[in-house]
């Protein structure tokens, strides 16, 4: 089945349809949750909330970018989850698995061709950009996980965020600021390729 038949059947009812549009989306879905709350576990169960949300909002669908419209749920349920969090005191910098162990070499910068020396710099690299991420205002973050990770197109991030292109374009460049003011302050710790001068800042 294509996508619009999928569609068309789970607005009747049919639950098999409804799967198949779940197996679709479900990968795109997580992979922003995870990076929104750095936590697998708890990424897992947004992504299960969002569709959950999904499917009981099925009749509310108009139209346009389904995969849009899913992550909206993602974001809306990340950001219920954040909220949960506000008197967390610390965030890890080092990504974590489900058994809360350091995650030596995640698979989003995993590189097989790295020599030792390259698969250390590159460590140091995702712990920089890992924190900085985390350390963005939500909204902010969400911009910049689906367009500059994710690779979305901005119609969409804007129907997904339910926010007008020209606020998506504006908290992207931002967002690219503060993570550039952020990782300055990784400098001594990357090396020499991934530090910013100011004039690349500025």
């Amino acid at each position: 089945m294509d996508e619009a038949t999928c569609i068309a059947r789970a607005l009747e009812g049919d639950l098999d349809a409804f799967n198949q549009l779940v197996l679709t989306y479900q990968d795109s879905a997580y992979n922003l949750a995870y990076r929104m709350l750095n936590d697998p576990d708890a990424a897992a169960d947004v992504t299960q909330t969002a569709f959950i949300a999904a499917y009981r909002s099925l009749k509310t669908y108009r139209g346009g970018s389904f995969r849009a419209w899913v992550l909206r749920m993602v974001t809306n349920a990340c950001y219920d989850e954040l909220r949960r969090r506000k008197r967390r005191p610390t965030v890890a910098l080092e990504p974590l698995n489900r058994e809360d162990e350091e995650i030596e070499s995640p698979a989003w910068l995993a590189d097989n061709h790295l020599s030792p020396e390259e698969a250390v710099q590159m460590r140091e690299v995702e712990n920089a950009i890992t924190h900085c991420l985390q350390e963005l205002p939500e909204d902010f973050r969400a911009v910049v996980i689906m367009v500059d990770v994710e690779g979305y197109d901005y119609n969409d991030v804007a129907q997904a965020l339910g926010k007008p292109l020209g606020t998506i374009k504006s908290r992207l460049a931002r967002a690219r600021l503060r993570l550039r003011d952020c990782l300055a302050g990784f400098a001594e710790l990357l090396p020499a390729r991934f530090r910013l001068g100011r004039e690349e800042i500025s």
